[in-house]
């Protein structure tokens, strides 16, 4: 069918489909440009330090042209663009790449995709927030999935300790992403979605490239074609175009929909590493699978990635307004 052709309904199931299909690769690229052989193999600051590089300008780019002829942002702004800059973009994605170096891609996704669960946990333990009984189950059959996909990775890894240190880097990567996105929604109404993530995007990169100087070697960057392929792809497919896919999506189909066609994130991954990286499959892993899903399809906030995903789909949503 042409594509001139498609329905607007047809064509957002389309995009939100792609979109969580670019997503759920940003782990598998991770692990590809790892396993590049070296004498030393890509580390994780390094490997952030790229990927923001590549696609920062065009975020950058997409906010200015969003934040021209707005009024200057005061002190209170400067801080929450600062504060929520280092949770989101820098925080939540170096501790997912530290992660990465020690647990398997389909639990990092897993891990990760319990965001929304903890951002409840936030708004009830810092914010007077109330837990419903649906969210409180939401809460047990997310964990309970974690639970089996960890004692799956325990099975083959046969090493408690790396397992442990991978999950509690990624645990601690969402529990940043989920603070990030519980303080941004006052954020985003005073200056407006586009401005925002452009200006969080500059002070990520600022934080990553710092980092970068203080524990690497400036020689550090200099890398094998198939690493700087990898990060340039994460950067085009897992961060770029799935944000632009997700707010064309949502445009066409709304957010919930678009929110639950992204319940697909872990599944792909599960698939994709399983075939391009090896990874063991086992009826564990896709149980706990299907308990994650369950628990964040039922509380109806489904989280897409860390560090660039659901929230920046939405971001970019004014621009067409």
């Amino acid at each position: 069918m042409p594509w001139k052709n498609w329905s607007s309904e047809r064509l957002g199931l389309a995009l939100a489909i792609l979109a969580a299909l670019g997503f759920s690769f940003k782990a598998i690229f991770v692990k590809l440009a790892y396993a590049v052989p070296q004498a030393v193999p890509v580390d994780s600051v390094t490997l952030l330090c790229l990927r923001m590089a590549f696609s920062v300008p065009v975020f950058a780019w997409v906010g200015w042209r969003a934040s021209r002829n707005l009024a200057p942002l005061g002190g209170r702004d400067w801080l929450a663009i600062v504060a929520l800059g280092l949770l989101g973009y820098y925080g939540a994605s170096i501790l997912d790449f530290i992660g990465l170096q020690y647990i398997t891609a389909s639990l990092e996704r897993l891990i990760l995709f319990t965001y929304p669960t903890l951002t409840i946990l936030i708004g009830v333990l810092f914010m007077g927030h109330k837990a419903s009984r649906r969210e409180m189950g939401a809460l047990l059959l997310s964990y309970a999935g974690i639970g089996l996909a960890f004692a799956h990775d325990l099975q083959v890894a046969g090493d408690m300790h790396a397992v442990l240190i991978g999950a509690g880097f990624v645990f601690g990567s969402a529990v940043s992403y989920a603070f990030y996105q519980a303080g941004s929604e006052p954020a985003i109404r005073r200056m407006g979605a586009a401005r925002f993530t452009a200006l969080a995007m500059l002070v990520s990169t600022g934080a990553t490239l710092l980092h970068f100087c203080v524990s690497q070697p400036a020689g550090a960057l200099v890398q094998p074609a198939p690493v700087y392929l990898h990060a340039l792809g994460m950067a085009i497919f897992s961060t770029v175009l799935p944000v632009f896919m997700t707010s064309a999506a949502i445009r066409r189909i709304g957010a919930s929909k678009t929110a639950l066609i992204g319940t697909l994130g872990p599944i792909l991954t599960i698939f994709f590493g399983a075939w391009l990286l090896g990874e063991p499959l086992s009826a564990w892993q896709l149980g706990g699978a299907g308990l994650v899903l369950a628990g964040v399809m039922l509380i109806s906030k489904v989280g897409m990635d860390t560090g660039f995903l659901r929230w920046a789909g939405k971001a970019l949503l004014p621009l067409k307004r």
